[in-house]
């Protein structure tokens, strides 16, 4: 069967697959939050891995999240030499067999024949009527097919749509969502206000955060280090404020290396590995402004409405730039080359190189100045442009 588009029972159980990393779970929330619009007597269920699993607890969208760790099973080589790890799946399949599914949404690209056949056994194990994905020809198992013309033919946040779309769901709010409580708003406000930095309310703000890491998967995405230092300096000569290093704790000696190479005044901190990644969201929520590669975190800046910078070299900024879902006000640039090799990662149908060529033209050619330039700008719409010469006037 071929069907474009079905309609679900009004309480129809749901399984939502979105075996991925934190920056694309936040590009599905879209997508989850039509079908609980279109479906609110739904029973809907979230598959992610364990890296993900935290960030939607407590959002009334979802009924329940469970956890798979797919990095065990990504490659046939890992079963051969660990053949235990299939009895951790033991549990999942009763899991999804006790789910009693009539719709499971794949959320995913088939792009490697192993995946592919993976997704196939792990949407056929819950015996769902309905198996609904994305086809670029090779999506024989599914019986609902979207047709997918490849990565950064659509944004990312825009093909999940057109999967929730094709169970029946649609939204006119496609803000991408982090839910945050109390607790962890409380955590960012005792971290942002730990020390005082300066006294004069000028320089206090703006509030910049920085991430110029890239999370453990291709690492090859990052600007330089000392662009981010001469970025840092350049800012604070123009407008002042202060500067939050964000990042996992595997980055904290990328933070002190940046650092060491400012030559400015101004005050800064390294925010590595401190908090969980929603107390990370709730920081970015009280910064002016953000400037970061293409990582989750610059998400999770669109996510919390930060005016957000995002830097793109090898990756592909049409599939993963900052999605703002048309949400008036909101802010995102993304500033890139143009090279006639970009981008080498995740184009097509193809996934391409993840650590780019030996050169990385792309962002090596990349200099402070279109940045700071894009930083200004965003500066100036906020609100939030305050310059030096006048403060060293009002002094």
């Amino acid at each position: 069967m071929r069907t474009r588009q079905i309609t679900l029972p009004p309480d129809a159980h749901i399984l939502v697959v979105k075996l991925a990393t934190i920056g694309d779970l936040l590009l599905a929330t879209p997508a989850l939050r039509a079908l609980r619009e279109t479906y609110p007597q739904a029973h809907i269920d979230l598959l992610v891995t364990p890296a993900s699993a935290g960030l939607l607890d407590g959002w009334e969208v979802i009924d329940r999240v469970i956890v798979l760790d797919k990095y065990l099973f990504d490659y046939p080589q890992q079963l051969f030499k660990n053949p235990r790890n299939l009895l951790r799946l033991r549990p999942l399949w009763h899991d999804l067999r006790d789910g009693n599914y009539d719709a499971v949404l794949l959320m995913h690209h088939l792009t490697l024949f192993f995946g592919c056949l993976k997704h196939q056994i792990l949407m056929r194990a819950t015996g769902a009527k309905w198996r609904i994905g994305l086809n670029n020809g090779h999506g024989w198992f599914l019986n609902v097919r979207i047709k997918d013309n490849g990565f950064g033919a659509m944004h990312e946040a825009q093909y999940n749509l057109a999967v929730a779309e094709a169970a029946g769901a649609t939204t006119s709010d496609k803000r991408l969502t982090v839910p945050i409580n109390d607790k962890e708003h409380q955590q960012a406000s005792q971290l942002i206000n730990e020390t005082e930095i300066i006294e004069h309310p000028m320089i206090n703000r703006p509030i910049i955060a920085m991430h110029p890491g890239s999370g453990g998967y291709s690492v090859a995405r990052r600007w330089a280090p000392e662009r981010f230092a001469q970025l840092a300096d350049t800012l604070f000569q123009d407008v002042g404020g202060q500067l939050i290093l964000m990042g996992g704790p595997e980055e904290a000696e990328l933070h002190q290396q940046i650092i060491g190479m400012m030559q400015s005044g101004m005050p800064v901190r390294s925010f590595a590995g401190k908090g969980s990644i929603r107390v990370a969201a709730a920081v970015l929520e009280q910064a002016d402004l953000f400037v970061g590669n293409d990582s989750g975190l610059m998400h999770l800046a669109v996510a919390v409405g930060t005016p957000t910078v995002a830097i793109f070299g090898l990756t592909n900024s049409d599939a993963w730039g900052p999605y703002t879902g048309g949400t008036p006000g909101q802010q995102a640039l993304v500033v890139k080359l143009d090279l006639p090799c970009m981008p080498c990662f995740y184009r097509g149908h193809d996934l391409g190189t993840p650590e780019g060529c030996m050169t990385r033209d792309c962002l090596a050619m990349l200099g402070v100045d279109p940045v700071a330039v894009a930083a200004r700008r965003l500066l100036r719409k906020t609100g939030k442009w305050h310059s030096m010469k006048e403060v060293r006037r009002g002094d």
